[in-house]
């Protein structure tokens, strides 16, 4: 069955336990490609994206955020911003932060279309994530991503109403 935005929307969540099945090569493909047409200031596309599946490297992801249901996923996307690439406004604003957060965001909903559940991970410690995977001086990792097929269910999400969020100028 095809989701409309609305309920693929309502469908993502933040999954905290995973199953042992690895992600099939193209589901894993496709949700690259979304990621790949996602949106940036100026088209300059400044981020990178490290797939992660190994168990040798899942274990240095696992040293940057050591909790057991991040563990079980079967696989993890780092998600790097590339500084020397992402667009400054005028006022000197870097919008790095931004781009890759739409990026990570078409990320989570096609996988969430594929059937596979993510979850954002930004309270890790990017310094020793940035050395164990030796990267570059320009690139900075912004989020984790562990990927795969739920084995918890998601909760019910409290939501602010209509006003609280929306204020209109017309």
């Amino acid at each position: 069955m095809e989701l409309n935005l609305l309920e693929l929307v309502k469908n993502r969540y933040s999954c905290r336990a995973y199953k042992l099945l690895a992600v099939e090569k193209a589901k894993l493909d496709y949700i690259l490609e979304c990621v790949r047409f996602a949106p940036s200031a100026v088209n300059n596309q400044p981020w990178r994206f490290h797939m992660v599946s190994c168990e040798e490297e899942k274990a240095k992801l696992w040293q940057c955020y050591n909790r057991d249901w991040f563990k079980t996923a079967p696989m993890y996307v780092i998600a790097c911003m590339l500084h020397d690439e992402e667009w400054v406004r005028s006022d000197g604003k870097h919008h790095g932060d931004m781009d890759i957060a739409i990026a990570v965001e078409h990320l989570c909903l096609a996988a969430t279309e594929q059937g596979l559940a993510t979850c954002w991970v930004c309270n890790f410690d990017a310094t020793l994530c940035k050395e164990l995977f030796a990267l570059p001086e320009n690139e900075e990792p912004a989020v984790i991503i562990p990927l795969g097929y739920a084995a918890d269910e998601m909760k019910a999400k409290s939501r602010k109403s209509m006003d609280d969020i929306v204020s209109r100028h017309v």
